[in-house]
């Protein structure tokens, strides 16, 4: 099964990158492959996450896939969950985490690992979903700069 795994330090705050990486509503403006998102469901648990099932359509090339996913964002500790629900995968897993190294630095966590359910379509998408995902901290981290602003300094 294909994993991919990264922590990127950025000159944004923990709090602004896990804000940043929850607006899921927004990621066809800017995260590569994603041509269109929506949020089905939105609940407030008891525990004070918040649970959205959300579906998400890829496209590369001829290529356009949707799949289902449940998101919960946790705030207090600043982690994002994805778990598979339904589409072209056997299994997807992701997760984000956010750990504060100063008042405006964080290290981002990303981890996913995917299986397709399809042969032919994991030898058409595999490399390509590769190569997106290790654009994905860029990606984010262009976005922030973006919308807080950009760093004075480099990130060490």
């Amino acid at each position: 099964m294909p994993k991919f795994s990264s922590k990127h330090r950025v000159n944004h705050s923990a709090s602004e990158m896990f804000h940043l990486v929850a607006d899921v509503e927004r990621y066809p403006e800017f995260v590569p492959l994603c041509s269109a998102l929506k949020v089905r469901q939105r609940m407030a648990k008891p525990d004070g996450t918040e649970v959205l099932v959300a579906d998400m359509t890829v496209s590369f090339k001829l290529v356009k896939e949707s799949f289902t996913s449940r998101v919960t964002l946790d705030c207090a500790n600043l982690k994002i969950l994805v778990e598979y629900l339904q589409g072209p995968f056997s299994n997807l897993e992701n997760r984000w985490t956010f750990e504060p190294k100063g008042e405006r630095v964080c290290d981002v966590g990303f981890f996913l690992s995917y299986e397709f359910k399809s042969r032919m379509l994991a030898m058409l998408m595999g490399s390509m979903f590769d190569a997106a995902f290790a654009r994905f901290s860029t990606a984010f981290e262009k976005r922030a700069d973006a919308i807080y602003g950009r760093p004075k300094l480099a990130p060490s």
